[in-house]
């Protein structure tokens, strides 16, 4: 956006964030309001005792209008109070807290894995563009992309963890510190990071190209400087801005729980949280956990539009 500072920048995106998690929150509330059935009966059990099904709505303020409690649970937020679990009456937060440490392990180790090894076959395919290398990796990419995650996970399990062994197949066991037994880690990781990888590699390798055949390099080819220093100087933030905000995307589902990769390993992360919850059909954990979700997708790529757009080049004309 020509003529437009990264504060004034930052601060629209931070507002048009702020009004994206308030539409989440009013959708996450009255959907799960019209859920079928009732919600009372369903907590109560097989044989629900009445006297139980009025106790519970108490609890869950089905009495009151639905505006009512839209308003208290919205003030809640504002509190950072996420409500209270209707099964085990534990504080929203300490789910939140309990499988928090898990997806972030996962979640931060792939990026760490990621993000080099991502830009690094993107930019060697763009320098060696139409050799065999850049065929190779632009054909494993496409192929490698296609498979979902969840049977990539079977296979790598069935073979790797059950019929050679190498790995352990699932974490059940290990608890929450994952890191005392690194090995479980691997399967996972390797999942996580296939699809993401292909991606990436891909527009990092398409921004290169381009950056490339930008003026502004050819400007400094002319200027004598050395190829090394016009492709890393130069060429290389343009290509990196372009893959960004498919970077953000990625962090976000990742830091979302990841709930295919954690049914199958058997994770007790944020993903795994929520199945359960939805299974109890525990209103309150739900609502909790997709307005996190919600929140933390806006500032990872509120962050992430910041970043491209310092690392995109000013078009303003200079009078």
């Amino acid at each position: 956006m020509a003529g437009l500072s990264p504060g004034r920048y930052a601060l629209r995106r931070l507002l048009v964030g702020v009004l994206q998690v308030f539409a989440v929150a009013t959708a996450v509330f009255l959907l799960t309001e019209a859920l079928p059935g009732d919600a009372a009966v369903a907590l109560a059990g097989d044989n629900p005792d009445p006297a139980r099904i009025e106790q519970i709505r108490r609890v869950m303020r089905l009495d009151q209008p639905l505006a009512e409690r839209f308003a208290d649970w919205l003030g809640g937020l504002f509190r950072f109070d996420l409500g209270v679990s209707l099964v085990s009456q534990r504080p929203v937060t300490a789910f939140l807290t309990d499988g928090l440490a898990p997806t972030m392990l996962l979640a931060a180790l792939t990026l760490l894995v990621l993000v080099p090894v991502a830009v690094l076959l993107g930019v060697v395919a763009a320098v060696r563009e139409g050799s065999p290398l850049d065929r190779a990796v632009t054909t494993v990419s496409v192929g490698l992309h296609a498979i979902p995650e969840f049977a990539l996970a079977i296979v790598l399990v069935a073979v790797f963890g059950v019929q050679l062994r190498w790995l352990p197949p699932t974490a059940v066991g290990v608890g929450d510190n994952l890191l005392r037994q690194p090995a479980v880690l691997v399967l996972p990781l390797v999942v996580l990071l296939a699809r993401p990888i292909c991606s990436i590699s891909r527009l990092v390798r398409a921004g290169m190209i381009e950056a490339l055949h930008a003026d502004y390099v050819r400007h400094a080819r002319r200027l004598g400087l050395s190829p090394g220093r016009v492709r890393l100087r130069h060429a290389l933030p343009n290509a990196v801005a372009a893959a960004v905000p498919q970077l953000a995307h990625t962090t976000d589902w990742l830091l979302g729980g990841v709930i295919v990769v954690e049914a199958v390993f058997v994770i007790p992360g944020l993903g795994t949280t929520l199945v359960d919850a939805v299974a109890a059909r525990d209103l309150p954990v739900v609502q909790g956990l997709v307005v996190f979700f919600a929140v933390t997708t806006v500032l990872v790529n509120l962050v992430a539009d910041i970043v491209s757009f310092r690392l995109s080049p000013r078009t303003e004309v200079v009078r």
